[in-house]
């Protein structure tokens, strides 16, 4: 994925570009900009990497409205846990109730508005 990086850096200039494994945000401010960029991401990744975007993970949306990362929505000044990932959380401490489980989602939820499910875990 070095090479998508470098692309979508160096090629498409993106000024605010944040990838995880697999998973990758683009911003800009134009959304013009931004239907551009995901042209170019699209020829870039069946081209080069054989790979494709699923076509409907793929969103041009204002900031204000959240965006959808690695288990949060995050908005210009906070973030809270995704809906699914609250019920696969509240699921997984049912079936696992141990002390390991508890401190591995605690760890997590410290870093969004969540004082009500780390209540909760406790």
């Amino acid at each position: 994925m070095n090479e998508f990086d470098q692309f979508v850096k160096h090629k498409l200039k993106a000024a605010y570009y944040i990838r995880y494994a697999d998973d990758f945000v683009i911003f800009s401010s134009h959304k013009d900009e931004l239907a551009h960029m995901r042209h170019g991401v699209n020829m870039f990744l069946r081209e080069k990497l054989k790979l494709s975007l699923h076509p409907d993970k793929v969103f041009i949306k204002t900031l204000s409205s959240g965006v959808d990362f690695l288990g949060w929505v995050h908005f210009p000044h906070h973030r809270v846990l995704r809906t699914v990932t609250k019920r696969r959380m509240k699921r997984n401490l049912a079936r696992n109730p141990s002390e390991e489980t508890k401190a591995s989602y605690k760890g997590l939820l410290k870093y969004g508005n969540t004082q009500k499910l780390r209540k909760m875990i406790m």
